[in-house]
């Protein structure tokens, strides 16, 4: 089984790594994704599938739930409510709209999320980010909370 300590540490690794689109290199840049892949690696190895590009605005203009369905794919879906430190939690930025924007949870209600125009941030998971959950994962052989 895999810590949600070792996802942790790994995720905090990649704080101060600039936004850079589709990007998903340590120190160097990521975006949301690249972030979750980034960790992803660090876990498993090879990532499972490859990204395709996409453009900032990919989940308005084309509407499908592209993220998601990957999630499922490749992640083990569980209740938004009982996410625990180093899921994945997904985003709608608008209500209607697909989920476009990943973080990991990390303690003390806190995420780790590459941050548009910034950096990989911890900031506080607030009203804001929780009105706009859409999913939660954990990755998969992952231990419970705590661990």
């Amino acid at each position: 089984m895999i810590s949600r300590h070792v996802i942790l540490a790994e995720a905090r690794e990649w704080i101060g790594t600039p936004y850079r689109h589709q990007a998903s290199a340590k120190g160097a840049g990521c975006d949301c994704l690249g972030l979750i892949r980034g960790v992803w690696r660090a876990l498993y190895g090879a990532e499972p599938e490859l990204a395709p590009a996409y453009t900032p605005d990919w989940a308005e203009a084309q509407g499908a739930e592209t993220l998601l369905e990957a999630a499922r794919r490749h992640l083990v879906e569980v209740e938004r409510d009982a996410a625990a430190p180093g899921d994945v939690l997904l985003f709608r930025m608008e209500a209607n709209s697909p989920a476009k924007h990943a973080a990991i949870l990390d303690e003390e209600q806190r995420l780790i999320h590459a941050y548009w125009g910034r950096a990989v941030v911890r900031s506080r998971y607030a009203p804001w980010w929780r009105a706009r959950s859409a999913a939660a994962f954990s990755f998969p052989g992952v231990s419970p909370w705590p661990n």
